[in-house]
């Protein structure tokens, strides 16, 4: 370590933390939108950059660049792993030079220069890294620069998908910081904001509720982000992404638009996810000061699902599931009350959802319908549509020209409607 204590910090570090910064709950006045970090590569080299902060240097002496546990480390507050964050492993992995710089503030800045071979073939048996003055980065934060990439990370870089799934993945697992202003770039293309809302208003009411198990805080959101599809036309609306369960832990989602068993889709009296039930959001964030009390795998990127929070919490997830599917069901036969309902009620952010300890929609019970039929059967695409301009309808879709010709041939050979 050669840092000296003297060096005068540069005069640009002197920033102050945005209040209600720390991104693991949805509060009022929370912003990061003053932080950025950028991602970099290509098949010779890879880079990251960020202006949040920095690495202190006593961090950087005494754990950082330390290998092993060390037993009187802090407990960072409300971090996402229990041994750190991977860097050293993952520096490795990526080539076999690396530059790592440092500006934290209010101090001297560093870097860490490591070539990985000469690294590994020392006889010393100290694995510490050296620590070197280095001039500061036009802001505070952290460089890590890599070249001469190993076979591996070249491989990755050159595969023309990588990039589009890199993205996709930080936009899930950063869901929440995005959502608060952090700005996150791959190769100078912003990662696109998944902007979650719930809907108020009218007979709508989104539920929000928290409770606290032992040191870990939970806090459960559910409601209608969009209108749900008529089933009648499926096919003209896209698909909806972003609707299904999120988990956040400490921050990070580990599973975005769910719609499996994980979730309570398809388990007890919930059906398994249907189209029918787009429109609906739900969220539960798990926070603690110690990451290992957290529900989530070791790789930090899926759930435990047999973790007693976890299935306490899926109890709470549950009311609201079926409270949206029973919605569903009954807006099938009450198609112009729900349009109109769903008009009255207005998009709002999540730190502004009220506290509600249950998922309020219209409580309509389905209209009593006939008994239905369902005719299927095929014809030739010039016949059906000579058939819509028979009907003076040309434009008609083949849906249309089957009812219409199925009414046609009602009125013609029954005298009655006996319906």
């Amino acid at each position: 370590t050669r840092l000296d204590p003297a060096r005068q910090p540069h005069p640009t570090l002197k920033r102050e933390e945005p209040a209600n910064a720390r991104p693991s709950t949805f509060k009022q006045g929370t912003s990061l939108s003053d932080y950025s970090v950028n991602i970099e590569f290509d098949a010779s080299h890879f880079r990251i950059r960020d202006n949040c902060g920095g690495i202190p240097s006593a961090a950087a002496i005494d754990y950082a660049f330390t290998f092993g546990r060390v037993d009187d480390r802090p407990t960072s507050d409300f971090a996402v792993g229990v041994y750190g964050i991977g860097m050293k492993r993952a520096v490795f992995k990526l080539g076999q030079k690396v530059r790592i710089h440092s500006t934290p503030k209010s101090e001297e800045s560093f870097s860490v220069p490591i070539d990985v071979d000469a690294w590994l073939d020392q006889e010393s048996s100290i694995w510490d890294f050296e620590i070197d003055p280095a001039d500061p980065l036009a802001a505070p934060g952290v460089e890590i620069y890599s070249t001469e990439l190993s076979d591996e990370a070249e491989s990755v870089f050159r595969d023309p998908t990588f990039e589009t799934r890199l993205r996709r993945t930080i936009g899930q697992g950063y869901l929440l910081a995005l959502m608060q202003g952090l700005h996150i770039t791959v190769n100078h293309v912003p990662v696109d904001i998944v902007d979650l809302t719930l809907k108020l208003g009218g007979e709508f009411e989104s539920m929000r509720e928290s409770y606290d198990i032992g040191d870990v805080s939970v806090e459960i959101y559910a409601g209608m982000m969009n209108e749900p599809p008529d089933d009648a036309e499926p096919q003209k609306r896209p698909s909806d992404r972003h609707s299904g369960w999120y988990v956040l832990c400490n921050g990070r989602a580990v599973l975005s638009a769910d719609r499996t068993s994980l979730t309570v889709w398809g388990v007890d009296d919930i059906p398994m996810w249907h189209r029918q039930y787009e429109g609906f959001v739900g969220i539960a964030l798990f926070s603690a000061q110690r990451p290992e009390l957290l529900p989530m795998t070791t790789t930090k990127n899926g759930i435990d699902s047999s973790s007693r929070l976890f299935q306490r919490a899926r109890a709470h997830m549950a009311e609201p599931t079926r409270a949206w599917i029973d919605y569903t069901n009954a807006r099938k036969t009450r198609r112009e009350e729900a349009t109109k309902a769903e008009a009255a009620a207005r998009s709002v952010p999540l730190e502004d959802v009220p506290r509600r300890g249950i998922l309020k929609v219209p409580s309509w019970e389905p209209k009593k319908t006939p008994p239905q039929a369902h005719v299927n059967y095929a014809v030739s695409r010039r016949k059906i549509r000579a058939l819509a301009r028979a009907f003076g309808k040309a434009t008609m879709n083949y849906r249309q020209v089957g009812l219409e010709s199925f009414d046609y041939a009602y009125d013609q050979l029954v005298e009655e409607d006996d319906s």
